[in-house]
């Protein structure tokens, strides 16, 4: 069964349950981390057969791998701070981020 991601690569999003923001720069459409990460840090038991982000967190240097069901769009319109935004992404325009060379 093909899934359809609720979010896409460059989408400002908000974490629910973690209160922070940032920005998609991946997206996998299924789980694809090891059991081992899964049981020690996915505490929640979040679906590993639905869509999982990878996202670069504003205001830090780190990024997260979340599962769909813990993030919304984020309304903002603010752009983020992270040191990878400017090696992923070329312009912010209405609120969301362009992949180098204009391609998305």
């Amino acid at each position: 069964m093909d899934r359809i991601a609720r979010f896409f690569v460059g989408q400002l999003v908000h974490h629910q349950r973690f209160d922070y923001r940032g920005v998609i720069f991946d997206v996998d459409a299924t789980f694809e981390g090891t059991d081992e990460w899964y049981e020690t840090v996915a505490r929640s038991r979040p679906p590993k057969d639905q869509c999982w982000y990878h996202v670069l967190v504003d205001q830090a240097s780190h990024v997260t791998y979340v599962a769909e069901r813990h993030l919304e769009a984020d309304t903002s319109d603010s752009p983020i701070a992270h040191p990878l935004v400017t090696e992923l992404f070329g312009n912010f325009q209405q609120g969301r981020y362009t992949l180098k060379g204009g391609i998305q």
